[in-house]
């Protein structure tokens, strides 16, 4: 009985833990509902802030839940050659984002609700990636080749999947900034750790990323 009643109450936690605040579902079903969301900057304190926040889990089957998916994809096509988008970027820190999928035919948008990458090949790939809430700004970066995520729709379906090359590298993008990891932030620990003292006696190419 004890173990039913703290899996009941477990249960309860993490529904609750899912719901959205009233500033978010605000935020989510302002204006013109069938409209883009703005997308936030890093040049906007507040917007900053937010982009460098933890994201949690969302409810899928919620009906704010599939008006933020929509939002999120205008958001994505009014921009100038977007592939991506998260969204913490439009202010909300849920685990929800779009990708373009490069690995498909007719490179179709997808959405992906609470994505998880649960391996990375160890086999990394570098190359350009640039990002909507920070202008001007572009780098080379290191990603994993291939990795494997899962993820549900909004039914609330659980699916898992194998994704390689370019694509593969604008999932771990986008799921960086639901840990509101940022490519500028990174760029600069990249720098940081690339200065790091190693002993005198180890050969260089020994050290690892």
């Amino acid at each position: 009985m004890k173990k039913i009643s703290f899996l009941f109450i477990f249960f309860i936690g993490f529904m609750n833990a899912q719901k959205l605040t009233s500033n978010e579902t605000s935020i989510i079903n302002q204006g013109d509902i069938t409209t883009a969301l703005p997308i936030y900057q890093i040049t906007d304190s507040h917007q900053h802030k937010t982009l460098l926040s933890l994201s949690t889990e969302i409810d899928p089957v919620d009906s704010n839940t599939a008006t933020l998916v929509k939002r999120m994809k205008e958001s994505l096509l009014s921009t100038d050659g977007g592939v991506g988008i998260a969204a913490p970027q439009v202010g909300i820190n849920r685990k929800v984002i779009w990708v373009q999928r490069f690995d498909k035919e007719g490179n179709p948008l997808e959405y992906f609700i609470n994505p998880v990458i649960v391996w990375r090949s160890e086999l990394q790939n570098l190359g350009p990636e640039g990002d909507l809430s920070i202008p001007e700004f572009r780098d080379q970066f290191y990603r994993s080749k291939v990795i494997q995520l899962e993820y549900v729709d909004l039914k609330g379906q659980k699916y898992s999947e194998i994704v390689e090359g370019f694509t593969a590298v604008i999932f771990q993008h986008e799921i960086d900034h639901l840990f509101g990891i940022l490519i500028s932030d990174k760029k600069e620990k990249e720098k940081n750790d690339s200065y790091k003292k190693v002993d005198a006696f180890k050969r260089s190419d020994s050290t690892t990323r």
